[in-house]
């Protein structure tokens, strides 16, 4: 009697019910169509209907290759039709067919001929939906493929309890071919197992759906007679799409040694979990300082009391730093976590740079490139983890034992050690945290280089703009002039925004605010040369608009660059400003006792496109008049349209007549949005009498 039957005559039959149909074919779609010798449809399914658009009505009589197929596919598909109804030769294979609402879909053909009792000749199409057959191929070999290389032993049984198939593992666990396992009940496989309760277990899925996972099992088997193992045994019920019961899926591990396994899982586990919270933690942003306290924060608690992420001050500086034998290690204090907090005195203040002797460890850990351990700390130890005898009491009141420092290494440099303490644990530092930590400092220290060398560029890029924006004079004839340069925050990278203050002949005065598209050290180069080059067409008197145009051919050769530009010249004695712009948004006029309003210009391309005239517009600028150019980085947010923004700089605008510096930090503080990554230049000039 089968473990089924058994179980149905003590009152335990699984709710099986009335037999019921896969659901397979009902995922794939199935549809069936039958063609007479020319080609005409006499059989159309429902399925056919859903996956050809046509309902059996408008179907059935017509010639399937007009109906379905795209006129230039009918050829090719008469061929393989008298093909399949000549020598009766199956064919099968993925075809294009035109779906009833005009779009193509390509499906899985598989035809064959049929005869009828009369000898009438059709031809039988089975098509699906060709995605969903891959899909489906892909999910079968997938799952086989993943069942065969899986460690863990896995079977499934049907619903008499007798192997149906079992993976590699499961053979080399059992000792037994996977050939013999098949119809055979465990009991019958393994008879030196007491499977009772595995069949219980496997009888109670069947008929509830509940799963067991991690059922102890305990016994001998031909792969191992002489010990006795121990089993987690997992078991879950299958059924089809349906509903229909097929059998049971069971997963078996091997835990005969349980405390060394459960120590050493429980051990993976939390290096797994501390790993991915570093990996979620740390690097968030390309600052170095913020990147070595979100390494530090993942050390502590889980891994040392006192944490501290020390980098080599050449390092940090943008030098490579190789250390002799004899020579010292320079090390900056990046970053300190504690807890408690009290134990903080354990390591460096963040920002200071110590000087560590050629015996410390730190400085052979630097030096070699290898972790240094030290599991138990003694009064000789402290000596050499300390920098001065008075750390080194610091460090002994604060009540470190263990001790362990791991290299920061990124692209093959040694950056810095991330220098780990326990004072308050206390367990030692063992293998499985020295794995941990190097695994935390390889991770950390590619963040942390990309971070060092982000900030030595941005620096950089920052020191080169800013030489290349000019100094001016507070007061020109006929104008007083303030004007502000904000780079972007810390972790982005600088722009190519620039303004320009430029005395012309006649008294008259340019005025200048530009914006490079791109970022970096490139983008601020490309201003600079813009900024160059419009200071020499400046100085030919030009008309704004010619001045436009040959700044375009020049940015054109600039390595295909992009720029947007506002270009003003103010003439004290005629009192006006004449202005062209070159895809740039619109300067703000602010007239004594009038609402400030945008200027009204032609927009323009931006420099760089080429082959767009420009246009010259002239407007008053009356005594009193202030011009505000800006670029997009003071308006644009993500979170708000242009125009609300600009209706704000308006608002603003709209006070009372103040110091020209005031206002530039007014607009800057309330405009500036901490979501609007990108530089701000800003210049403002207010019309003056003349004297």
């Amino acid at each position: 009697m089968s473990p089924a039957e058994a179980s149905a005559a003590g009152g335990e039959e699984p709710a099986r019910g009335p037999v019921r149909p896969g659901g397979l074919l009902d995922v794939l779609g199935v549809a069936s169509v039958v063609l007479d010798a020319q080609g005409r449809i006499v059989l159309w399914s429902p399925q056919a209907e859903e996956l050809f658009g046509y309902p059996a009505a408008e179907a059935l009589g017509q010639y399937a290759a007009r109906l379905m197929v795209h006129e230039r596919h009918i050829e090719l598909v008469g061929k393989l039709f008298s093909e399949v109804m000549r020598t009766g030769q199956s064919w099968a294979g993925g075809f294009p067919i035109r779906h009833k609402d005009g779009t193509t879909h390509v499906v899985e053909f598989r035809n064959m001929r049929l005869m009828d009792d009369n000898g009438d000749v059709f031809a039988l199409g089975l098509a699906a939906d060709q995605s969903t057959v891959r899909r489906l191929e892909q999910d079968v070999a997938l799952s086989e493929r993943i069942v065969k290389q899986s460690p863990i032993g896995l079977a499934v049984l049907d619903t008499d309890l007798r192997f149906v198939s079992v993976n590699p593992a499961m053979e080399r666990m059992n000792g037994v071919p996977a050939a013999e396992h098949v119809g055979r009940t465990v009991r019958e496989v393994l008879p030196s197992l007491d499977a009772d309760e595995l069949e219980s277990a496997y009888l109670r899925v069947l008929r509830t759906g509940e799963p067991v996972v991690d059922e102890p099992a305990v016994g001998r088997t031909p792969a191992d007679p002489d010990e006795e193992h121990i089993w987690a045994v997992s078991v879950y019920r299958l059924e089809d799409a349906l509903g229909n019961v097929l059998g049971v899926a069971t997963s078996v591990v091997d835990i005969t040694v349980p405390y060394r396994a459960g120590v050493e899982a429980e051990n993976a586990r939390r290096r797994l979990a501390v790993i991915a919270d570093a990996s979620a933690r740390i690097g968030t942003t390309l600052d170095l300082e913020r990147t070595a306290r979100e390494l530090a924060a993942v050390a502590v608690p889980e891994l040392a009391d006192v944490a501290s992420v020390d980098l080599l001050d050449a390092v940090v500086e943008g030098r490579r730093s190789r250390l002799g034998p004899a020579e010292p290690a320079v090390l900056r204090a990046l970053a300190v976590r504690a807890e408690p907090e009290t134990a903080a005195g354990a390591a460096e203040t963040p920002g200071t740079v110590a000087r560590y002797a050629p015996d410390r460890l730190i400085t052979a850990c630097v030096r070699t490139g290898e972790a240094v351990v030290v599991p138990r700390v003694t009064a000789e130890d402290l000596a050499r983890i300390a920098r001065s005898p008075e750390a080194a009491e610091l460090l002994a009141r604060a009540g470190v034992h263990s001790y362990l420092a791991v290299p920061l290494i990124a692209r093959g440099e040694v950056l810095g050690a991330l220098d780990l303490r326990r004072t308050r644990t206390p367990a030692p530092f063992d293998d499985d945290d020295l794995l941990l930590a190097r695994e935390l400092a390889a991770r950390a220290a590619v963040q942390i280089d990309n971070a060092r060398w982000y900030q030595n560029a941005r620096t950089t890029a920052l020191t080169l703009q800013r030489s290349l924006l000019p100094t001016h004079p507070r007061v020109t004839t006929g104008l007083e002039v303030a004007s502000r340069y904000q780079p972007a925050g810390a972790t982005v990278e600088v722009g190519g925004d620039w303004f320009d203050v430029i005395p012309l002949e006649g008294g008259r005065t340019a005025l200048v605010v530009g914006d490079v598209m791109g970022s970096g050290i490139n983008a601020a180069a490309t201003m600079g040369r813009l900024r160059t080059a419009t200071t020499t067409l400046a100085s030919l008197g030009l008309d704004p608009a010619v001045l436009l145009e040959h700044l375009d051919k020049t940015t054109s050769g600039l390595d295909h660059s992009i720029a947007t530009c506002v270009y003003a010249v103010h003439d004290p004695r005629l009192r006006q400003v004449r202005i062209a712009n070159a895809g740039h948004l619109p300067p703000a006029r602010v007239r004594p006792g009038r609402p400030p309003e945008l200027l009204d210009l032609p927009t323009g391309v931006p420099l760089g496109v080429g082959g767009v005239p420009f246009a010259t517009t002239t407007v008053e600028f009356e005594p009193g008049d202030e011009l505000v150019l800006y670029t997009d980085g003071l308006v644009e947010t993500r979170s708000h349209s242009l125009d609300e923004r600009l209706d704000e700089l308006l608002a603003l605008l709209d006070a009372p007549a103040g110091p020209l510096e005031e206002t530039c930090d007014r607009l800057l503080r309330e405009l500036h949005h901490p979501d609007n990554h990108d530089d701000v230049a800003l210049l403002i000039a207010r019309a003056q009498e003349l004297s």
